[in-house]
């Protein structure tokens, strides 16, 4: 048995966690709710009548696919390989999420996430620059 990548299975989590948030930004365009309405009514302008929160939503889901999944522009840039940008990106995706009464799962998705680059981060995971492939391991006795 292998070790555990972390930052693999932390993408799939934010996978998880993007695509649940797109479709629930699709929803909320039509049947709009804040999270917090039952405390005050004073953030209902930011999903009704403008969609302004839907379309954060739904560009930040999509994003959050574009750059884990990653698409070819993004693959193996210097901005998908680092796990610092990711840990300061997916706090504001997740305050996103949260703010939408549809999305508030991928908000704790998102949270797991953060938890689990922020464990890879501490133990000095790297990401490699072709997508999902392991970090090679120099062989014994070779230079």
């Amino acid at each position: 048995m292998g070790r555990l990548i972390k930052n693999h299975w932390a993408r799939l989590i934010v996978l998880t966690a993007a695509s649940y948030q797109v479709c629930a930004a699709v929803e909320g365009f039509f049947w709009p709710k804040i999270f917090f309405d039952f405390l005050t009514k004073s953030l209902n302008p930011v999903v009704m009548p403008l969609p302004i929160l839907q379309v954060i939503n739904l560009v930040m889901g999509l994003a959050m696919m574009a750059w884990e999944f990653p698409l070819k522009p993004i693959a193996g840039s210097s901005i998908h390989r680092s796990l610092e940008a990711r840990l300061a990106v997916l706090p504001l995706a997740a305050l996103a999420s949260i703010l939408m009464y549809q999305s508030t799962n991928s908000a704790i998705y998102y949270v797991t996430a953060m938890v689990v680059y922020f464990w890879a981060y501490s133990e000095g995971e790297i990401i490699c620059a072709k997508p999902w492939s392991l970090p090679q391991r120099g062989r014994p006795g070779k230079v």
